[in-house]
């Protein structure tokens, strides 16, 4: 079987991550990467021992598949062109800006039976894994995800930043379609907005509460689940579960600890493997759009929210 030819496309902070883990796959070869950013490109890819290019369209024709770590903006440009030449595709999170660009990009996708997987690395975490597959709906969940600001990632605002993470999580948990949806949130040291909590219900009566913050003083991980006589706290951080559940009638605690492990090598094997044949990609396509497209109703209620209340303030004076 020929190994596969694989390519980076953008070498930033995550891409130059994604580059050196994709150089270790025993089962592809990375040839190139390429970055608008020349200087950077040859660093990267000396440093690999790989091709450099700052044009993504001359590696077109060269490779099998891609890994995209560009601009959000850029993605379905880039993804595009490369399923419309028969690359498959990892794709940093968020898949697109838009629905209607989500849903060009699986159309190219299956029209060309390709694989597209979308970047959402907390799927990876050990802790999560084990946290997904137990049995039982969940009642509540509960995630806080707080970190310091940086100027890396403000393309977009807090919920496709850093919430889209979560609220990924919390459909994977839940496994039901959602019913409900109210958000609030502000803007505080950029134009987006930098800090949200969503409440998202259920239609199978479960809630979640998911909060996200880019201007916080210390980062913050937290991830609670509540099913009928067990409360489950997830450090996915330290790989620890801690179980609180009724125990000889009184309340008994266990806990279950995980190796450290390395999700985005995990990622990209997962998604080698995909494009080999070895099933679905952990997170397909559709799975990042159902992602995106409740990111974005997040998004969109804390605007009209803001506007709201912009004029209540103008109103007032």
């Amino acid at each position: 079987m020929r190994m596969l030819r694989a390519a980076v496309i953008g070498v930033g902070y995550m891409g130059k991550f994604h580059a050196e883990k994709l150089a270790e796959c025993a089962d592809a070869k990375l040839v190139a990467v390429a970055d608008v950013d020349a200087a950077r490109a040859r660093a990267v890819a000396g440093e690999l021992g790989c091709r450099a290019a700052t044009d993504y369209r001359e590696l077109i024709g060269d490779i099998d598949a891609a890994c995209v770590a560009v601009p959000t903006a850029l993605h379905r440009e880039v993804v595009g062109a490369c399923l419309e030449a028969g690359v498959h595709v990892l794709v940093e999170k968020p898949l697109a800006r838009s629905l209607q660009e989500a849903d060009a990009l699986l159309g190219l996708a299956r029209a060309g039976s390709l694989v597209l997987q979308v970047g959402h690395l907390e799927r990876f975490n050990p802790a999560f894994r084990a946290l997904a597959g137990e049995a039982g709906p969940p009642l509540f969940i509960d995630i806080e995800r707080l970190s310091a600001f940086k100027p890396r990632g403000t393309d977009v605002d807090v919920v496709l930043d850093l919430m889209i993470h979560d609220l990924d999580l919390v459909l994977a948990l839940a496994r039901a379609p959602v019913e409900g949806v109210s958000a609030c949130g502000f803007r505080v040291l950029t134009d987006a907005i930098d800090i949200a909590n969503a409440r998202i219900e259920f239609a199978d009566g479960c809630v979640a509460s998911v909060s996200a913050s880019r201007v916080s003083q210390a980062p913050v991980r937290k991830l609670r689940v509540f099913r009928p006589d067990l409360y489950v706290s997830a450090d996915l951080q330290g790989g620890r579960l801690r179980y609180v559940r009724k125990a000889d009638g009184g309340i008994g605690e266990t806990e279950r600890r995980f190796e450290r492990s390395d999700a985005l090598r995990e990622q990209a094997e997962s998604f080698v493997r995909s494009v080999g044949g070895g099933g679905a990609p952990e997170v397909s396509g559709e799975q990042g759009r159902r992602a995106l497209a409740l990111a974005l109703e997040v998004s969109a209620l804390v605007r009209k929210r803001l506007e709201r209340h912009g004029e209540a303030m103008r109103g007032a004076r």
